[in-house]
């Protein structure tokens, strides 16, 4: 059996990813911490397929999903940035 098809060696990559994150925020490893959390959720349930390629893929996809979820809800808001329409020097 491969190591990556079993589902508490993505569950531990999770929580690696998640203590990364803490360690060095950046709102970087949060997204691949949940896709790697949901994949051995998936893989533990016998829904994802045995194959390493297609769990890499299934990885992918669902850290991509996450990340996006989040930057949506707790991202970047509306006006946060400062637009500087004129420079100090032409006082």
């Amino acid at each position: 059996m491969e190591l990556w098809t079993i589902w508490w060696v993505w569950v531990v990559a999770g929580v690696a990813l998640a203590i990364l994150e803490i360690v060095i925020p950046g709102f970087v490893f949060l997204g691949f911490a949940l896709g790697a959390g949901l994949t051995g959720l998936l893989v533990l349930a016998g829904l994802a397929p045995g194959n390493v390629a297609v769990l890499s893929l299934v990885f992918a996809v669902l850290s991509l999903v996450c990340w996006v979820a989040l930057r949506r809800s707790v991202g970047v808001t509306r006006g946060q940035v400062k637009v500087w329409t004129e420079d100090i020097n032409d006082r």
